[in-house]
């Protein structure tokens, strides 16, 4: 078995440029192919010759012990920031040490806040220093993957949806480990005021803890104000000193303070830490600041009357608001409606699958409209699924004939308020089809703010809406302050004070300019632009700012000296030197992004790319086509922070805590199921689990877990030997799953069990297929072609596709780390007198098809609506019966038991679901027969 690792290692290496290997999501099943924990820098004895740095992080520290029952100890979690003129830098540092005899698995969990770019990362081990450098992500995937290759990998990180940093390590007993990370980001003024939040999580006692938060404000600072946001437990420990211009907020809790309860062992600290201020301002044309050849034109006015608005609020009544985010929702709504001015003018759009308007033009926010809106929005009565696009057209429709009318006042300000909790499932599915007939449709003059309410809703969809359509969008929580969320969003967008604000600044004095033209200008906000100024040629520099009030066209002017900020910043040692340069650089990157998604053609796209690629490596920070390499000075152990998709679901508080120490590795995350309450008369004597994930296994039985509903829906297909049933078919991702069945060896009360006997994967993008059989498992790139058997343990990877073997037990495929589907062998007394060797195959809910998939399985990626009711006996009482509406039918379906072999090989784990007669007939579309295809790689046709 050895000389078969160190051949596939060898084809690895040659390999490099055919693949990327990726921290993120490693399957567990490597580490028999790479020994991480074995040949790896943290099960080897640390090297010290020398040339190793070593860090602060020494006997010197040793002190009173604060370590929990895991003989875990947090010396130290100190957070410094720094705001230069709402520039912030801010370093997060924990030093640990891992006081056992034996290893543990040490995880370092920061949650990153939206829209920050990391740019520095260091950890220190026992001494060593492992440093960061950002590169290009393919350069450092490769790099990374080099060192994994040879065994030189240190530990895990992970970028998560850019928002959570997360580093783990197999510590070994009497380690000390010191973790720094460094993040920058730029503060919005919301509501009048600047947040600064520090989410603040330890996950433990500290001996020392700290919060250390200094503003410098060249302006001036108005306020500066903490809220008690971590609860009265810490009332009166922070102290704030405040000066003209500049201040510093201290938080420094004892131990004792740490502690819940005066002998409780663990932290009261768990929440967020949260700063706001607000700055002076002088004129209403804004703030200029030259500094180190940039500028910063801070524009904030106030005092202005509002203009009218023009607002569509569509608002998402599908079955999956029912509840609590519904109550929420009409709470928030009743209050909005009630805060319209008498110049407003509104209606209100709420849709299921089909969609319905309270007024089918634009009304006038009388008391009475407004009355007569709360009392429709009060009687909805979520049901039915999304039909997100016709909504938001009739939206559209309604603000284009109000305009075609007249009735719009010229200087009012029209926008259409989205708020949805899920994906599209009626009408058109598609997302990109969807924001195109937006984009195609809706006037320029009018805006488009999405509220995603929980995490079921694809956000990144909601916010490419919203920005490609000049608005912005927020991830609401669905819980109890979620109309509270909803208000304060609301607030941020209900007063236009300007529309069509423009900056303007002599030519050949200023070069790099960002956006410096604005569709509206929204009270108690503030407007940022930025460049690049010759300051050896311009001693002053004027800008003149054009823009339309309620009742004027302003024209303001401003003028700056280009040395003024000079004398302030360099006699203050905490002023960032490079602040200017930092913020012009933080607004480019993202101005780029944004111009990058909407980019109409693949060259301007590849040119935008090379843009924000230059820019990242320029100012040595993480976006999404760079990663960070984490190296030891010898350059010979690795690790590799990389920022995956973007994930619906939320993830991780930022805490350091102990993973356990013997997991079990046979099985992906997804694959472990979760108990779950069971139905009312479907309470049955033996245990069960939720799937939570869709399954098909022994003579085929079908398991279809709906995410929405939380029910699992089963059905058998009873067909013959030989046949092939297609299971997944996706023409748009190019994926195709088929199962070809196989009898038993003979009839058993006249009938013949069919079990599958191979399972075909074709990934047409890849021009990869892989079939797995109860003999082996092969994957076919053209001519070229690679068995592993079942009796060893071993991987394959090609073209960033990873077949990962257990012996005589699964598979694992995995797709360039966006989906997984696991095969499970089921082996027979091989003189057995009926049964066959058979294969089951479980695929999970994270795998992101396209809305074309279809198939027995495929067609549930887009979940059904799905009523089960009226729940009774039957003539055997441990199986209840009951009726379920879906597709327009109306089915007697049968409480039973399934089986899960994921955790239990042998006897399985019983799993509760509905169980649909007459192989599926209502539940699936169609009849079974329509799903079967002729090679057990083809696609569905036409389904």
């Amino acid at each position: 078995m050895k000389q078969l690792i160190c051949i596939l290692l060898l084809f690895l290496v040659s390999e490099t440029r055919s693949f990327d290997l990726i921290i993120d999501e490693i399957p567990d099943d490597l580490e028999n192919l790479f020994d991480l924990e074995v040949d790896g820098f943290l099960s080897k004895p640390m090297m010290r010759n020398g040339r190793y740095q070593r860090s602060t992080l020494n006997d010197e520290d040793s002190g009173e012990s604060v370590a929990g029952d895991d003989k875990i100890s947090i010396y130290s979690y100190k957070v410094q920031s720094t705001i230069t003129s709402r520039v912030v830098d801010t370093m997060i540092q924990s030093k640990v040490e891992n006081k056992a005899k034996h290893a543990q698995n040490l995880v370092f969990d920061v949650q990153i806040p939206k829209g920050a770019f990391i740019h520095n990362f260091t950890m220190n081990i026992n001494g060593i220093t492992f440093t960061s450098s950002i590169r290009e992500k393919s350069a450092a995937r490769q790099q990374y993957a080099q060192a994994r290759a040879k065994g030189k990998v240190a530990g895990i990180v992970r970028a998560l949806d850019m928002e959570n940093f997360k580093a783990e390590l197999n510590v070994p007993g009497g380690m000390k480990v010191q973790f720094e990370i460094h993040y920058q980001e730029m503060m919005r003024r919301k509501l009048g005021s600047y947040e600064f939040i520090i989410p603040l999580q330890p996950g433990r006692l500290a001996k020392h803890l700290e919060v250390d938060v200094r503003i410098i404000e060249p302006q001036g600072l108005r306020y500066v104000h903490v809220p008690n946001s971590l609860g009265d437990h810490f009332a009166g420990i922070t102290t704030i000193s405040k000066g003209e211009k500049k201040a510093h907020v201290s938080f420094k809790p004892t131990v004792a303070q740490q502690r819940k309860c005066p002998t409780c062992s663990a932290t009261a600290v768990d929440g967020n830490f949260v700063v706001t201020y607000d700055v002076q301002r002088e004129t209403k044309a804004g703030e200029l600041e030259i500094f180190n050849g940039y500028f910063i034109h801070y524009f904030a006015p106030d005092n202005l009357d509002p203009l009218p608005k023009n607002i569509l609020f569509v608002i998402d009544v599908s079955g999956s608001m029912w509840g609590l985010k519904m109550k929420q929702t009409v709470e928030a709504m009743k209050t909005i409606l009630g805060d319209l001015r008498p110049d407003d003018h509104f209606s209100v759009v709420d849709f299921n699958h089909n969609v319905r308007t309270w007024r089918d033009d634009l009304v006038a926010a009388t008391a009475s409209q407004k009355e007569d809106a709360k009392k429709y929005i009060q009687e909805i009565h979520p049901n039915g699924g999304t039909n997100i696009n016709e909504a938001l057209l009739r939206a559209i429709f309604i603000l284009k004939e109000a305009s075609n009318l007249g009735m719009l006042d010229p200087n009012s300000v029209s926008m259409i308020i989205l708020v949805s909790d899920g994906d599209p499932t009626v009408g058109e599915l598609k997302l990109t089809k969807i924001q195109k007939n937006v984009k195609q449709n809706i006037p320029e003059d009018v805006s488009l703010f999405s509220l995603g309410i929980g995490f079921d809703v694809d956000y990144d969809f909601l916010d490419r809406l919203a920005h490609e359509n000049h608005g912005m969008a927020q991830r609401i929580f669905g819980n109890q302050e979620t109309s509270s969320q909803m208000k304060k969003f609301y607030n941020q967008v209900s007063t236009p004070l300007l529309k069509k604000v423009e900056f303007n600044y002599p030519q050949g004095s200023v070069s790099d300019v960002t956006q410096n033209s604005f569709d509206n200008y929204f009270g108690g906000s503030e407007i940022v632009v930025a460049g690049k100024v010759d300051a050896d040629n311009v001693q002053h520099l004027q800008s003149i700012i054009t823009a339309t009030s309620s009742n004027a066209e302003l024209v303001l002017e401003t003028l700056a000296d280009a040395e003024g900020l000079d004398d302030f910043l360099k006699k203050e040692p905490h002023a960032d030197p490079k602040f200017t340069e930092k913020l012009w650089a933080y607004l480019t990157i993202n101005q780029l992004l944004a111009e990058r998604n909407l980019a109409p053609t693949a060259a301007l796209k590849r040119n935008l790319t090379r843009s924000i690629l230059q820019m990242s490596l320029d100012h040595h920070i993480v976006t999404p086509f760079t990663a960070m390499l984490i190296e030891n000075p010898e350059r010979n152990e690795r690790m590799l922070a990389d920022s995956p998709q973007d994930q619906k679901r939320g993830c991780c508080p930022g805490t350091l805590g102990v993973a356990s120490n013997d997991p079990d590795n046979s099985i992906p995350p997804w694959a472990k199921p979760t108990p779950v309450t069971k139905p009312p008369l479907s309470a049955l004597k033996a245990p069960t689990v939720s799937t939570r994930i869709t399954s098909v296994d022994n003579d085929p039985h079908f398991i279809i877990h709906l995410l929405k509903s939380q029910e699992n829906i089963c059905f058998n297909i009873d067909s013959e030997p030989g046949k092939i049933l297609n299971l997944v078919s996706d023409p748009d991702s190019g994926i195709v799953v088929n199962g070809q069945l196989t009898g038993a060896k003979k009839h058993e009360n006249k009938k013949l069990s069919t079990y599958f006997g191979k399972i075909g994967f074709y990934f047409k993008n890849k021009g990869l297929k892989v079939e797995v059989s109860t003999e082996m498992i092969t994957l076919k790139d053209g001519s070229y072609s690679t068995a592993l058997s079942w009796s060893d343990t071993g991987s394959i990877i090609r073209k960033r596709l990873l077949v990962s073997v257990k012996k005589d037990r699964s598979v694992t495929i995995t797709v360039d780390t966006e989906m997984s589907f696991m095969v499970l062998l089921h082996r027979v007394w091989k003189n057995h007198p009926v049964n066959v060797d058979f294969l089951g195959i479980y695929i999970p809910p994270t795998n992101r098809f396209s809305p074309s998939a279809h198939g027995l399985i495929g067609q549930f990626m887009s979940e059904p609506e799905v009523h089960i009711y009226n729940e009774r006996p039957s003539q055997d009482p441990e199986k209840p019966e009951a009726t379920m509406a879906v597709k327009g039918h109306k089915l007697t379906v049968t409480s039973g038991l399934q089986k899960d072999y994921r955790t239990d090989h042998v006897f399985g784990t019983n799993v509760h679901c509905w169980f649909v007669h007459n192989s599926g007939k209502g539940f699936i579309d169609g009849h079974y027969k329509d799903y079967l295809v002729p090679h057990l790689y083809s696609f569905l046709k036409n389904p």
